[in-house]
């Protein structure tokens, strides 16, 4: 992981942020989501969608990058658990993407690591996430690093297909901040 530098994102880094996000997108969910929905996807409207989120503020969300020989190669995300309307004391990691040519260079560990240590620090109990049932290597990504399915299951909706996504849920009270 030499010369890689977990940052929070900054207004700058909203369209290579969405590069990642969408390329990611596109790679990680083909076969698991519709074609056409993958096809569609924009990095222009999204670079856009994450501006206005970012100009717009607010504090909750955390948006974190991860950059290697001044390169973002990384975007996390994570705030408060969203239960519907009812916001709980728990944490959610929202997103994390690593670019498709930097995966399995230890970009995603970093990002993870970065997110856990600053809620643990912030005093949450545990995080949770969501990940697509039959993404297979997102779930092995997550139980290496501690996290475990709880047994909630719920679709997602893409483009009117109910895509099954699982809920993970790590306990922080453990967690050393480095």
């Amino acid at each position: 992981m030499s010369g890689l530098l977990v940052r929070e994102m900054t207004l700058g880094d909203c369209d290579r942020v969405a590069e990642i996000r969408i390329r990611g997108w596109q790679i990680a969910y083909k076969g698991l989501v519709p074609q056409p929905y993958l096809d569609a996807l924009s990095v222009e409207r999204d670079a856009a969608r994450r501006r206005a989120y970012f100009e717009q503020g607010g504090g909750e969300v955390v948006n974190l990058v991860a950059e290697r020989h001044g390169e973002v190669v990384g975007w996390a995300c994570h705030g408060p658990y969203r239960d519907g309307e009812v916001r709980t004391d728990d944490i959610e990691l929202y997103a994390i993407y690593v670019h498709p040519d930097r995966v399995g260079e230890g970009v995603g560990r970093a990002l993870l690591r970065e997110s856990v240590d600053r809620c643990a620090a912030a005093g949450h109990a545990r995080m949770l996430l969501w990940v697509l049932k039959e993404n297979a290597p997102a779930r092995r990504f997550y139980e290496r690093a501690g996290f475990a399915p709880d047994g909630a299951e719920e679709p997602f909706d893409v483009d009117g297909v109910a895509v099954p996504e699982v809920r993970y849920v790590r306990l922080l009270a453990d967690v050393g901040v480095e």
